[in-house]
């Protein structure tokens, strides 16, 4: 994913969650719809959401410093798994306390056409912010699919945005059959039922962000065709002559460390090795332009060495497997 093209993404988002959030304010004002307002601290917290994901864009591009040495890329992660917690306490508990409140405490809306029109506004506006989500997203999703895409992203901003966006359309769309019903029927519980509605839905979303979230905070590991391509690009049939073992981390969406136990010729001179390790890494960075940290330790091959290093990445607690699935 390009920077620039998350960040389209989170401003359009941005800029119609907060219009959308005055507009649903406004109709909570007019009606007394607990929808509405459960909608309009949806549409709040949602936009907190998106200036928390440029914080984190922004502060990932410091220069590293010696107390943290690889930098502030992984910071984007931080910033993102807070917006799961602030959509699950701000946006799904809230709606959920308030749709019981309503249960328990049943008023008559007013001025049901207030919530309607913001609604159908909200519709087309979060529409639009969803559309260029979708848009940005596939300039990087090639041929995954959306589940893969949500899956598997390094980086977090879209699948976030992405995620917000259908939670919020899909929410919309409870909340205008809660008014239409309540309106229709003259019964308030409609709306109580649509708000604890929404609350779920967010709840659920906000869950699954933490816990794509999560694994990136832990660390994940290059993709299955990264790897490949690192390990194509050390061998050079001369000096190097296999990859005994091998570890990847991204210590950002487009920073990828690697450590590397590579085979080479017992009479290879000192100054022959340095030189093929140049150019090895040479070949990585050009093959896997990301990987930017990256360290080759020369060994000569052995069954019981190349052994321990496959023990040590299956054994618990070890090294991710190098498709990462969170």
């Amino acid at each position: 994913m390009s920077a620039a093209g998350g960040t389209r993404a989170i401003v359009a988002a941005l800029a119609a969650n907060l219009a959308i959030a005055v507009a649903k304010f406004v109709a909570f004002a007019f009606s007394g719809a607990s929808s509405m307002l459960a909608e309009g601290v949806h549409s709040l917290a949602d936009s907190g959401n998106q200036f928390l994901l440029l914080v984190g864009g922004k502060r990932a591009k410091r220069e590293a410093t010696p107390q943290h040495p690889f930098g502030y890329g992984r910071e984007r992660y931080v910033y993102a798994f807070l917006v799961s917690i602030i959509l699950f306490s701000v946006g799904g508990v809230f709606a959920v306390y308030q749709g019981y409140e309503k249960l328990k405490n049943p008023h008559e809306m007013e001025h049901w056409y207030w919530p309607v029109g913001v609604l159908v506004f909200a519709i087309v506006a979060e529409s639009f912010s969803f559309r260029t989500a979708v848009k940005e997203s596939n300039v990087s999703r090639g041929q995954k699919s959306w589940k893969q895409f949500v899956r598997h992203a390094k980086a977090p901003e879209l699948p976030v945005v992405l995620l917000e966006d259908l939670g919020a359309l899909a929410g919309l769309i409870l909340a205008l059959g809660a008014v239409g019903l309540t309106a229709a029927t003259g019964d308030s519980v409609w709306d109580g039922i649509g708000t604890i509605l929404i609350g779920v839905l967010l709840v659920l979303i906000a869950i699954v962000l933490a816990i794509e979230t999560k694994s990136l905070l832990l660390g994940e590991s290059a993709g299955a065709e990264e790897v490949r391509k690192i390990e194509a690009a050390v061998v050079d049939g001369d000096v190097v002559t296999r990859v005994i073992h091998m570890r990847t981390l991204h210590l950002g969406p487009e920073e990828l460390l690697v450590a590397a136990k590579i085979a080479v010729r017992h009479d290879d001179t000192a100054g022959e090795v340095a030189a093929a390790i140049d150019a090895a890494e040479a070949r990585i960075r050009e093959a896997v332009p990301i990987a930017r940290a990256i360290y080759l330790e020369p060994d000569i091959y052995s069954d019981s060495e190349a052994a321990r290093g496959a023990d040590a990445e299956a054994a618990p607690g070890g090294p991710a497997p190098q498709e990462a699935d969170h």
